[in-house]
């Protein structure tokens, strides 16, 4: 099953995001949505899965709940929006995490690419990066990926591009 993983889109959308996305089975969005014309753009091309973020509104905490809990291709997945990073994971997350034992964490919040095996909680940690224009981030990222066979493979980072300077 082919993933498209993305985060902190702050409201925007753009033709990049959309063709890396394309091909997939489902696409997941680990918050700060910023606009529901994102994810209805995203559910236009696959199944969605989604969390709110930080910045996101009532309207998108109606529609999205805080933490995702799933299996999907034998892989048991928790999916939120703000959790640290490994090994300094967020105290509120650090006792679920011991418990649940998820093979893949998904984050979003920090802006920063990152795919890290977490030995201590023995748990894959997933960030995309911001596929937004908000933020400090320089380049536009996301991650594409395959759940197969209760395990994960032909990671993908794709650079979206140059994050433009927004108009004050």
């Amino acid at each position: 099953m082919q993933i498209g993983l993305l985060s902190d889109t702050h409201g925007h959308m753009d033709e990049r995001i959309l063709h890396h996305l394309q091909d997939c089975d489902e696409i997941w969005h680990a918050g700060d949505i910023g606009a529901l014309s994102v994810t209805e753009a995203l559910q236009q091309l696959a199944p969605l899965r989604a969390v709110w973020g930080n910045i996101d509104g009532r309207e998108i905490r109606q529609q999205f709940p805080e933490h995702q809990h799933f299996v999907l291709e034998g892989v048991k997945i928790w999916m939120t929006h703000i959790g640290g990073t490994p090994p300094r994971f967020n105290p509120a997350i650090r006792p679920v995490l011991k418990q649940e034992k998820p093979q893949l964490f998904v984050c979003g919040h920090s802006h920063i690419l990152r795919v890290v095996q977490d030995p201590g909680f023995e748990v894959l940690y997933l960030n995309p990066g911001a596929a937004g224009r908000h933020g400090f981030h320089k380049m536009r990222t996301l991650l594409r990926f395959r759940l197969e066979h209760g395990g994960i493979k032909d990671m993908q980072a794709i650079e979206l591009g140059a994050r433009a300077r927004l108009e004050p």
